[in-house]
Formats: structure tokens, C-alpha cells, sequence
């Protein structure tokens, strides 16, 4: 037994041997780096040996490098990942914008999909699906008891394959099944319209390689549809970030050309760079120029127009670098809460065909030089989520919170005040749970907070009043979070 162990154990450290020479070669070009760890690697491999011949069942070679690899990667820090095959597939079709579906946006209600909206000439629009539509079954499997990621996963595919959906229509009290041909589904990341005359709002939701477009030709439509435009709400209340040199051009919108973005600093040259509103910086691939395009046909509109951003715990990375930038050049008022504080940038380095390594190479800092790792941007203007206060905003996670999170700027041994501030945080964060979970018993699948653009979206009403010069209600209760100490 202890022979097969050794024998498993070193042809399994020579098998990693041989993929850290590969490895290790094309990370020489890059920096240089200790030798191997040769006692570390042995302990790995002697691990390795004792699953393969002592574990319970068989394990699969390829799934036990796959996991270690994945281990090593995740432990670093919350945001790095190693892709397999299935992971850097739907990595890809989310910054894209681009995924093979039906069509849907979706929520879940009473333990079922319900179809928000279908986007506008995807195959379930043709169909005829419709806001408010209950999807019970999805081919033979019923929904309920599903996740709504295991549903999105089903309603997924390969191109031109088809899937029946069985929906059930409340309004008019039938059930009634659809099949649907999956098609490539373009995603839209902006929304906007003119809330009343003489202002607008446009939301976007993340940043991917179309947002740029959509955003530039949503502000051309708004020009030509109210010409006395007097001012604009940019929304990015939940917006998880996206794509860096999206970011950077949706900044350059409203900024003066060359204007300092964001700049990044890491172990890499290249990963020390400056991020200007300059197209060299911003467009992806040489061709038009959206920002040129829509500052020509705007006269320059948007460079002028008072703007007010909003931002809650939800909006991170990207969105932090836009809303740092504009009020670090005071281009904007920034309103709502405290964001997320993600201050770190990703690089995805393909390591095969169809597997990556997404590794944190860097920090990013404001213009002015302030780093929001683990910290965000603070409003200039506290605003509740409702005039009742934040119902459930304790209930968010943000980077502090993240096991193994970069350490962000002010992040040391806490006063007595700061410690007692974070308790009553948890407190907090317990009574809102309480409180959500009340809620959800007496009014099952209801919308707890008031939808983002509508009538009833108290920020956005807050929003209008400081475009206006009318009086804002602030917040009497929100503050900074005091920083997160490790002990």
C-alpha cells in the first residue's frame, strides 16, 4: 500500500511538475519569481496520492486538478476565479451581453417564473409571452423547488434547439404551453426616459462591450425628445460593475476631454496606467466613436448638463469608478448610500482554449488619488431608500464583508465607538431581516421596494428636487461605515 501510495504520489508530482514548467516559462517572460517550492509541492502530491488510492469512490483525475486549481485561485481574494470550460462560457456571455435563451427577464414569485418583461423581438416576445406570465414547467421538469439559476439554466441552449414552457396566465385564468426556438438574445443594460419636462433618468444596470452604444444613443433620443432638457439622473443603484473601458467612456460623456478617470497601480508594469476621457482609452476595438458622436449631435449638451448620480450598496467596481470620477471633478452631486467598495481590477488570462485564470492584478484609485477598496464612495447627499428610511439595506453584503478581501485604505484596529458603531450594524441587520421576513409572510411575491424609474422611486424623487434646487429630504440615520478591522 505504501509503495502504490508513493508511486501515485510522485507521478502525480511529476505530472504538476510538468504543468508548472509550462506554467512557470510563460510567467518567467513576465516577472521573475523564487524557485519552485519543491517540500510543498511533494505535500501536494503525497495529498493527491492518498485520495486517489485511500478516498471512498473514484475520483476523477481532471476534476481533482480542476478543484485544486480552483482552491488555490479562490483563496487569494474574492474576486479571482479560475474558468472551466462551463464557467468561462457564461463569464464570457455575461460581459458580452450575448447569451443563447429565449428572451426573458425574469423573477421568482410564490416558489415559480414570472416573466417581467420579454425583450423586445426575442423568440419569447414572438411567442407571446407577457409581463405577469407564470412559468410552472419548463419541458417535463415542474419549477417549483428550483432555484432561479437552475431555471435560467434550463431555458438556456444551444442555438435553434427548442424548449416547451408551460405558462400559466392569471389575467385571463388559463395554463397553456409554448415551444420556443432558443436564438443568440442581445441584452440592453440601459434603460432611460424623461421622468417630467425638463428632466431626465437613465439607468444602467452593468457594463459590458454594448453599454457604451446603448448609453450614447439613449442621451441622443432624450436630446431630441425634450429639447429644453434642464437636467439628468444618472442611476447606478445596483449596478455590479462590468467592463473597465466601459466605464471609462460613460465618464467621458460627461467630463472635459483628456480628463483623469481612473488609475491603476499593481506588481505588473502594465498594470500601472492612467484611464483618460480619450477614446484611445475607452474604445475597444478602432471604429466610431459613440461620446464623439453623441457630443457632436448634442452641442456638447451633456459636457453642461447638471447631473445628479445615484448609488446605493449595490453599486460596485465600474459604477464606483464613474460615480469617483464625476465627483472627484465635481461634475455631479453623488446621492443615496454608501457603495460597495470594490476597488480592485481583474484580469482574465486565457489559459487554454476554453478555460482562464480571472486574477486580481491591481488597484484602482480616483483622480484624486483615493483608493475605495473595501471603503466605496460616500454621497455627497445621504438619501434614504424610502421616507421611511432603509427598510433593508443592513441586509447587503459589501467588500468589507468579504472573507479575504484586499485590505482597504483605513483599515486598522478600531476605537471602542467604531466597534460598538459595527455591532449596532449587526443589530440592524438583524431586525431588517426580521422585518423582510414579516413582509414576505403577509404579502407573498409583492415588491417590497418601489421599482427603480417609477413615480414611487423615492431617491429618484430626492434626485429631482436637488436638480430643481428644491428641498432634498437627507437622511437623518445614515453614516459612514467605520472600516472593517481584522481582529
Amino acid at each position: 500500500m505504501g509503495h502504490k501510495l508513493s508511486i501515485a504520489g510522485w507521478l502525480a508530482l511529476g505530472a504538476l511538475a510538468g504543468a508548472l514548467t509550462t506554467v512557470g516559462l510563460q510567467a518567467t517572460a513576465r516577472a521573475s519569481f523564487a524557485p519552485l517550492p519543491l517540500q510543498e509541492l511533494q505535500q501536494f502530491a503525497a495529498v493527491y496520492g492518498l485520495i486517489k488510492s485511500d478516498y471512498v469512490e473514484p475520483v476523477d483525475d481532471k476534476k481533482l486538478i480542476n478543484d485544486a486549481i480552483a482552491g488555490m485561485v479562490s483563496a487569494l481574494d474574492p474576486h479571482s476565479q479560475y474558468f472551466d470550460a462551463k464557467s468561462f462560457k457564461e463569464f464570457r456571455e455575461g460581459t458580452s451581453g450575448r447569451f443563447v435563451g429565449v428572451g426573458i427577464e425574469i423573477t421568482m414569485e410564490d416558489g415559480l417564473v414570472k416573466v417581467v418583461s420579454p425583450i423586445e423581438d426575442s423568440p419569447a416576445f414572438r411567442a407571446g409571452l407577457k409581463a405577469g406570465d407564470l412559468i410552472t414547467k419548463i419541458d417535463d421538469t415542474a419549477v417549483k423547488g428550483l432555484t432561479i439559476n437552475e431555471a435560467v439554466k434550463r431555458m438556456r441552449g444551444e442555438p435553434n434547439t427548442k424548449v416547451e414552457l408551460t405558462v400559466f396566465r392569471r389575467d385571463e385564468n388559463r395554463t397553456f404551453r409554448v415551444t420556443i426556438t432558443r436564438q443568440e438574445i442581445k441584452t440592453v443594460s440601459v434603460r432611460a426616459k424623461v421622468v417630467e419636462p425638463g428632466y431626465a433618468w437613465v439607468r444602467v444596470s452593468q457594463f459590458q462591450e454594448r453599454t457604451l452604444e446603448d448609453f450614447a444613443r439613449k442621451l441622443e433620443e432624450i436630446a431630441r425628445s425634450e429639447p429644453q432638457l434642464k437636467g439628468l439622473v444618472l442611476d447606478l443603484r445596483n449596478d455590479p460593475g462590468g467592463l473597465l473601458d466601459a466605464a471609462v467612456g460613460l465618464a467621458a460623456v460627461f467630463l472635459p476631454d483628456n480628463a483623469v478617470v481612473v488609475t491603476t497601480n499593481g506588481q505588473l508594469e502594465e498594470s500601472k496606467a492612467t484611464y483618460r476621457a480619450t477614446a484611445r482609452d475607452y474604445l475597444r476595438r478602432p471604429g466610431a466613436d459613440p461620446v464623439a458622436r453623441l457630443t457632436a449631435n448634442t452641442q456638447g449638451l451633456y459636457k453642461r448638463l447638471p447631473l445628479v448620480v445615484l448609488v446605493n450598496e449595490g453599486s460596485a467596481s465600474a459604477s464606483e469608478i464613474v460615480a469617483g470620477a464625476l465627483q472627484d471633478h465635481r461634475r455631479a452631486t453623488i446621492m443615496g448610500s454608501q457603495t460597495f467598495g470594490k476597488g480592485s481590477v481583474q484580469t482574465v488570462r486565457p489559459l487554454g482554449p476554453d478555460t482562464a485564470l480571472k486574477l486580481t492584478t491591481a488597484r484602482y484609485y480616483t483622480p484624486s488619488g483615493r483608493s475605495i477598496q473595501a471603503k466605496g464612495i460616500v454621497p455627497d447627499v445621504w438619501v434614504d431608500e424610502t421616507p421611511e428610511g432603509n427598510l433593508f439595506a443592513a441586509l447587503r453584503t459589501r467588500e468589507a464583508d468579504l472573507d479575504k478581501h484586499l485590505s482597504g485604505p483605513d483599515e486598522r484596529q478600531l476605537s471602542d465607538a467604531e466597534r460598538e458603531a459595527l455591532r449596532q450594524r449587526e443589530r440592524e441587520r438583524e431586525q431588517a431581516r426580521q422585518r423582510l421576513e414579516e413582509e414576505q409572510r403577509k404579502n407573498p411575491g409583492a415588491r417590497l421596494l418601489p421599482e427603480f424609474g417609477s413615480d414611487k422611486d423615492f431617491q429618484l424623487q430626492q434626485a429631482l428636487n436637488q436638480l430643481k434646487g428644491l428641498p432634498v429630504v437627507a437622511s437623518k440615520t445614515a453614516s459612514e461605515r467605520p472600516p472593517k478591522a481584522d481582529n
